[in-house]
């Protein structure tokens, strides 16, 4: 595989206090599932030859439904790959619909199990779907998983602004440095949140982003029809990221470009990110997905921001300051 270039993919800061990521991370949710093994361990070979050394194996496996192993299968990769553990970082989430009954040690412990390792370098919180949950516990107790060195650093996934203030100023107290990054749907046409004010405020401070749903599921790369559960729709605008495909296409044809690179060069244009995480079950979308980082360098933020000002979707639909 000597045609991949090693430095395709550089490194980033994430926040203050977390690692060097790269640019790109190569997220799994249920991916390795749909995946001949043979070609699983071709793409992440892939992926690491071109410098990604983010890989999130979080799966949400719902009683009641078909069991996910698609966490278990990357332990397998990593394995038939060659991978030394200290060649990857490996990210997690970490659900909040159980909590406290179960508590976040059993939680990070059993998905470590599953993924054959002992711990995590980044742990990221899921979304808060209940008022009843204690941030300072939270804060307190996510703080214990790092002094123990199960967790490296830790996020959140999709939380409101004032929630991630919040439970930093309590993290500070329990003598964690508290979360270095969010993850946020961010996309031409999902960027109400992260490009608000509330957001911008925390970014300056030191909080890095791990764009997310940067396709919207595949329909902004021409998937206009998914045929897999895709993420939740905030704001009700999902119709409207459907229409607007078609035009992203055409704007993608005129930079030369595909319409998945577009998206994952906007994403990596924001200041605030370290990371533009994505799902892939080829090669040859790996490989065009890291020519984002090409087009941007090509073409430049401002004028790539510019030309995608048309497809702002969720402007006016979704509160700035986040879920």
């Amino acid at each position: 595989m000597g045609d991949i270039d090693s430095n395709a993919v550089p490194r980033r800061r994430l926040g203050v206090e977390g690692p060097s990521v790269s640019a790109l991370s190569l997220g799994s949710w249920h991916t390795y599932d749909r995946m001949d093994f043979h070609d699983a361990v071709d793409l992440v070979t892939c992926a690491v030859e071109a410098g990604i050394n983010l890989f999130d194996v979080a799966v949400y496996g719902i009683p009641g439904q078909k069991p996910v192993f698609t966490d278990v299968l990357f332990s397998a990769i990593v394995r038939a790959a060659g991978l030394a553990r200290e060649e990857y970082l490996l990210s997690t989430k970490v659900w909040l619909e159980g909590y406290p009954a179960q508590s976040l040690r059993e939680q990070v412990e059993r998905a470590m199990f599953r993924a054959g390792t002992e711990y995590a370098d980044l742990a990221i919180l899921g979304d808060i779907r209940s008022e009843d949950v204690d941030l300072e516990q939270l804060a307190g107790d996510i703080a214990e998983l790092e002094k123990g060195g199960l967790i490296g650093h830790w996020g959140v996934n999709n939380w409101s602004a004032q929630a991630i203030t919040t439970i930093r100023a309590h993290a500070l107290v329990a003598g964690s440095p508290g979360p270095q990054v969010a993850q946020l749907k961010y996309s031409p046409c999902r960027r109400a949140i992260a490009d608000g004010a509330p957001f911008a405020e925390l970014f300056s401070a030191g909080l890095s982003m791990q764009a997310s749903d940067v396709l919207e599921g595949g329909i902004l790369a021409g998937k206009v029809a998914p045929t897999r559960e895709i993420g939740r729709d905030p704001g009700g605008v999902r119709e409207r990221i459907i229409a607007s495909a078609p035009g992203l296409a055409a704007v993608a044809a005129e930079l030369d470009a595909s319409a998945a690179q577009v998206c994952i060069a906007f994403a990596l244009s924001h200041p605030a990110t370290a990371s533009v995480l994505f799902g892939a079950t080829r090669r040859e979308q790996l490989m065009d997905n890291i020519g984002g980082l090409r087009l941007l360098d090509r073409v430049g933020a401002s004028a790539l921001r510019a030309r995608l000002v048309p497809f702002f979707a969720d402007g006016g639909s979704v509160d700035p300051s986040g879920p």
